[in-house]
Parts: C-alpha cells; structure tokens; sequence
C-alpha cells in the first residue's frame, strides 16, 4: 500500500488554509511573535521571532494533524488512526486525536527520548516502541495500518496537513503586516509549504526561504533534478528536520513558491540555539533554531523586516546539554585541551596558576598517571575551560606554550 497523495489530490488553496484556521480556533493557539534585538542589530532590519515552541505540545505540528483527523469520515475516526514519529509528529497526533475523541497508536523508535514517550502517552495515544530509526518505525506503522484499517496520518505529505501548518502563515501577516522575508526550517517540507501557500497568495512579494541542515538537505538535489530525491542516511542532530526525501505534495508546491533553500552547518545550529536561550530567553530545538542558524550564517541576505520561525521547543535534556557545550566551543566560549606535565607535588597546582592568571574557567579537569604512553614522571591532563571567545582562547593556549606545558590537543 503507497501513502504517497501526489496523485491523488489538487494543489492547496488559500481557502484550505483559511478553513483550516477556522479550524483551528480555540484549538491551536495564536503564537506570539517577539523582536530580537540581537539579531536586528545583526541584519541591519527588524527580526521577529515566531514562537511555534510555545505551542501546544511544543510544535506547530498539531496545527496539521487536528486538521487531517478532524477530515476524516465517521467510519474511518471510528478505525483509529496511526502514525510514526520521534517526537513533535508524535505529540501532534497525540493531541490532536484526543481533543477529537478519536483512538490514536503512535510508533516510535526505541531510541527515543523518554521525555518524549512520556509526553505522547500522557496526550492519549497509545505508544508502541519498534526499530532502531524512524524507517523502520514507520514501516511498523504502515503494516499496523494495512492490518487494522487504522488510517495513517503522514507527517507532511498531505494537502490536510499542509493547510494546517499553513495557518502559521495567516498569523504572520496579521502580526507583521509589513514583513518582507519569512524563513522557515525544512524537513519534509509541509510548514514552508503550507506557509507559502498562504503568504504568497496575499503577499507575492514576500520573499520565503526555507532551510534545511547540511547532512539531511534534500531539497537542493530534489529541485535540482525537478523530483524528489533521497538522501542516503541523513544526520544531523536537528532530529525535527532529519527528513531523507521531500514529501510528493509539498515538493511541487515548495518548487513552484518557495524563493530559495539554504544550508546550515551543525556549528551554525547549536550556536542558534545557544542565542535562543541566552537573548531571546526561549528554548529552542536544533530544528526549530535553523532560520536563525541562516540568519547568523549571513545576516546580509536577508530584506527586513524578517520573520523567522522557531518551529519547536521539544529538545532532549541530554542533547541539551551536548549542543549548549558544541555551541559554546563554536563560539569560543569553551575550550577542551590536553597537556603533559611532571608528575610531582603541587604540579596540578602550578598548571591552575597559569589559567588563573588568564582568567579562564576551569570546568572539569582529568588527572591519568599510568598509562604506558606517560614517561616514568609524567602526568597527562585533560581540562575543559570555559573561555570568553576565539581571541581568548589564542590566549590561554600561549600562555600555556609559554610556561613550558605542551598541548596535545
């Protein structure tokens, strides 16, 4: 059985987002858009940020699922539906088939963050763990619904959920009338398509760009070669965009409105994030950190006023962590070296003194004397430091040249 709909349906209309928001009233709320002054002052224009983090569930996902399932005939409510996902598809679906009474089974990869388990379980659905990555846990999902009759609700590649996600669009140009660029992450590719759908047919000279991250960009070889195309093993740690090949549906409206698709680096991205949390205040996953990791990238491209938009805030603590650590290193602010030094009394001591002087912060330090690389009286010794950017760190590793330690890495 094929979920692909490219066939089967018409284009979206501004009218099906239209609907779609009538839909949506008293359901999914109407984020609020904040002005960065940061990122202002960097492209020379007002930036806007908005806020689909602050959602319900965490993501603009819910917008597109309460409108798929809320379409559907009585007799396939009554089938249930199903669905796979990591996590912001997952709580969507959750959601969305609670508020509408309808039974929901949502497969996720057993890898997946408990948090996020925990919170689809806790909006109604039925969590069922299967496979390693999302493929193969959406073959599961798609055998589940062939078997059952449930019917599968599909993250992106739907004219139902593009109009939903398209609502974010609507609320753009009601907050931000005078906007000349919208940026939005890309996954599969249904918010910017949906979002396109809406704006361009009210604002045609509102430019849109979308972003995708390095290691998962389909869509610049998709357009490219005028159909979708598929990336062999995508990776990147913004898991809400880590989409291998563009939907069917919002491919050809991505190709026919969308005005550009860029790239950003994994760097780019946890020093996005990094910004969110610091200036703006808002907690942000990598994927929903991307148009500000394009902002960033090159503030200069970009004709204000801009809107981007923060597609999600369901981050892993654990990941968390590691991408704040990642960003901070981007940026200077974090240092990770190794060094030998004469394994005697107050040696450690000694060592601390000289980054003292320099005022680097000393995080975590790592102490190994046996080790059959050592000399008979040596010590090796790892420190992470916090430092206060590039020319920083220029300094604290001179001066630890220049008292005699030598950095191996």
């Amino acid at each position: 059985m094929s979920y692909s709909t490219a066939a089967l349906v018409g284009p979206v209309t501004l009218d099906d987002v239209r609907g779609a928001q009538k839909m949506l009233s008293g359901v999914a709320r109407v984020t609020a858009m904040e002005g960065s002054r940061h990122l202002s002052q960097l492209v020379g224009a007002p930036v806007h940020l908005k806020c689909e983090n602050l959602q319900r569930t965490g993501s603009f996902k819910l917008r597109g699922a309460y409108v798929r399932i809320a379409g559907l005939l009585p007799e396939q409510r009554a089938a249930g539906v199903v669905a796979a996902s990591a996590g912001n598809h997952a709580q969507g679906v959750a959601l969305a088939s609670s508020l509408l009474g309808v039974r929901s089974t949502v497969f996720m990869p057993k890898g997946a963050p408990l948090p996020k388990i925990s919170a689809t379980r806790d909006y109604g659905a039925e969590v069922r763990l299967h496979g390693q990555v999302v493929d193969e846990t959406l073959a599961a999902a798609q055998e589940y619904a062939e078997r059952t009759g449930a019917v599968f609700i599909h993250p992106f590649d739907h004219p139902d959920v593009i109009a939903g996600q398209g609502t974010v669009g609507l609320e753009i140009l009601e907050q931000c009338p005078e906007v000349r660029t919208i940026v939005v992450g890309i996954g599969g590719g249904g918010l910017v398509a949906g979002t396109a759908v809406a704006v361009k047919a009210l604002r045609p000279d509102v430019r849109i760009v979308g972003v995708q991250a390095e290691g998962a960009a389909a869509y610049p070889p998709s357009l490219a070669a005028g159909r979708p195309v598929a990336v062999e093993n995508p990776v990147t740690m913004a898991d809400g965009i880590k989409v291998g090949r563009p939907g069917d549906v919002p491919f050809g409206i991505v190709g026919e409105l969308v005005d550009e698709v860029r790239t950003v680096s994994e760097d780019e991205l946890s020093t996005a994030l990094l910004l969110c949390l610091e200036r703006a205040k808002l907690v942000v996953e990598p994927a929903g950190a991307s148009p500000v990791a394009a902002l960033l990238s090159e503030p200069d491209a970009f004709e204000g006023p801009v809107v981007a938009v923060l597609s999600g805030g369901n981050v892993d603590p654990v990941l968390m962590q590691g991408v704040l650590r990642h960003g901070m290193a981007a940026q200077g602010r974090y240092l990770a070296v190794r060094l030998r030094l004469t394994d005697r009394p107050g040696a450690l001591a000694t060592l601390l003194g000289v980054l003292s002087v320099v005022d680097a912060n000393v995080l975590d330090v790592s102490h190994v004397r046996t080790d059959p690389r050592l000399g008979l009286t040596e010590a090796e010794v790892e420190l992470h430091l916090e430092t206060k950017g590039p020319e920083h760190c220029a300094e604290v590793g001179r001066a630890l040249r220049e008292a005699g330690y030598p950095v191996i890495g």
